[in-house]
């Protein structure tokens, strides 16, 4: 079974990728720092769209009661996010310390648009901490339970 990352998210994820593309071929001191957080963000984007966000595709329809056996594939995907959990979490601080300094070179050119984009994407990588990454392990440990009746 494949698991899909919700349409929402996976839309959230592509338009804060061509707002920093965009900020990439800025010059000065903004361009510079953005592709500093580009540098750092690409792996990160891409660990996530291969086992964070995916298990969130079931949280419908398991509100739904909704149950396939097919559904225990997540677990490979949420045992891999439990184990690069820490890691996820040091890469974060890396790009919110990487969005510090685009924020400020922005705002010391006079690029609002991208001193707003790097608190935006700052508030990204909290709601994961907080809601994004916890929720696809308690699907997986939910699932397990699932299994276990």
């Amino acid at each position: 079974m494949e698991f899909e990352i919700p349409k929402s998210l996976k839309s959230e994820h592509e338009d804060l990728h061509s707002t920093l593309v965009r900020a990439t071929k800025e010059p000065g001191l903004t361009g510079a720092a953005a592709r500093a957080v580009a540098a750092l963000l690409h792996s990160h984007f891409v660990k996530e769209e291969q086992f964070a966000l995916p298990p969130l595709g079931l949280l419908a329809p398991l509100s739904r009661g909704e149950w396939k056996p097919e559904m225990r594939g997540v677990l490979d995907l949420t045992e891999r996010l439990k184990a690069e959990l820490p890691q996820m979490l040091a890469e974060h601080r890396a790009i919110v310390t990487a969005l510090d300094k685009l924020k400020d070179a922005a705002r010391a050119e006079g690029r609002s648009e991208y001193a707003e984009f790097a608190e935006k994407l700052k508030l990204h990588a909290q709601t994961e901490e907080e809601v994004s990454y916890p929720t696809a392990i308690l699907i997986g440990e939910y699932v397990r339970l699932k299994l276990d009746k």
